[in-house]
C-alpha cells in the first residue's frame, strides 16, 4: 500500500515558526512531524509515500533528501502554484496513488491509531471511504448514524450544518438522531474515489465526503483511547512531546 501525508498548507495558526519554516518540519522531541508520520507509516509496511508540497517547498524537498526520506520511498506532489487543501491535493496526486487502496494522513496530525484495524473495518465495511473519528470535544464534527455510516457535517459553534444532497436529515432533527465525532485525518481510500470526485482547483476533503455521503459509504472508524493530537498551535507542542517520545 501507498499512503499520502497533506503537507502544503501555510500553518497560519502555527506562526511565528511557518514565517519562515512550514509546519511539517516543526520538531515534537527532536523529529518533524514529517518524520514522525513517515516512521508511524512504516509500523504498518507502508514505504511509500507521496508528500504534497507549498509553503517553503523547498525545506521540505532538502529535509528528505538529506534524510533519504527517513528509510521511505518519498514521491512529492508539487503544489506551489498553487495551494490545493486536501481535496484538491488528493486529486492532484492521482497518478502517484496507483491502483489500490491508499491511507491518507495530515502532516500536523500524531496519533497511534492502528492502521490495520482501519483497514480491516473499511473492507469489512465494503465501503468507499473510512476515517478514524473519537469523541475527543471539538468544533466542528461530522455526523454519523447508528450504522457508523457518514451522514453530515456540523460547526456546533455556530450551529452550521451541512449534508449530502438530497439528505434525510436537517438542522432539525440531526442532533437528536446522528451522533457528532472529532475527525482524526486518517483516512483510507478505495481507489475509485478518483473517477467519483467531480470538482477542480482547490477544495477540501471534508467537500468531497458530503458531495458523496449520500450515494456512497463513508465509514467512521471510532478510536477513542488512541493517543492523538493535533499539534495545530505552538502550544500543542508541548502537549504532543508528553504524549510521543
Amino acid at each position: 500500500m501507498k499512503a499520502m501525508i497533506f503537507a502544503a498548507g501555510l500553518g497560519t495558526r502555527f506562526k511565528p515558526w511557518t514565517d519562515l519554516h512550514p509546519k511539517a518540519l516543526a520538531l515534537v522531541n527532536g523529529k518533524s512531524l514529517l518524520q514522525r508520520n513517515i516512521e508511524y507509516l512504516q509500523q504498518y509496511g507502508i514505504t511509500e509515500v507521496v508528500v504534497n508540497v507549498h509553503h517553503f517547498a523547498n525545506q521540505i524537498l532538502e529535509a528528505v533528501e538529506n534524510a533519504n526520506g527517513w528509510g521511505s520511498k518519498i514521491l512529492i506532489s508539487d503544489e506551489r502554484d498553487e495551494v490545493l487543501e486536501t481535496g484538491g491535493g488528493l486529486l492532484k496526486a492521482a497518478h502517484l496513488l496507483g491502483n489500490e487502496p491508499f491511507f491518507t494522513i495530515n502532516a500536523d496530525v500524531l496519533t497511534d491509531l492502528n492502521l490495520d484495524s482501519l483497514l480491516r473495518f473499511h473492507h469489512q465495511e465494503k465501503a468507499l471511504i473510512s476515517f478514524g473519528v473519537t469523541n475527543r470535544k471539538s468544533t466542528r464534527n461530522l455526523l454519523f448514524d447508528k450504522q457508523n455510516r457518514m451522514q453530515g457535517w456540523v460547526n456546533l459553534a455556530t450551529n452550521e450544518f451541512r449534508f449530502p444532497p438530497e439528505s434525510a436529515y436537517s438542522a432539525a432533527n440531526a442532533l437528536q438522531e446522528l451522533a457528532p465525532k472529532a475527525y482524526s485525518t486518517v483516512v483510507v481510500f478505495s481507489p475509485e474515489i478518483f473517477s467519483l470526485i467531480n470538482r477542480n482547483g482547490k477544495f477540501s476533503l471534508i467537500d468531497v465526503y458530503l458531495d458523496l455521503a449520500g450515494t456512497h459509504k463513508i465509514m467512521g472508524y471510532d478510536h477513542s483511547g488512541d493517543r492523538f493530537i493535533d499539534v495545530g498551535k505552538p502550544e500543542s507542542v508541548a502537549q504532543a512531546e508528553a504524549l510521543f517520545d
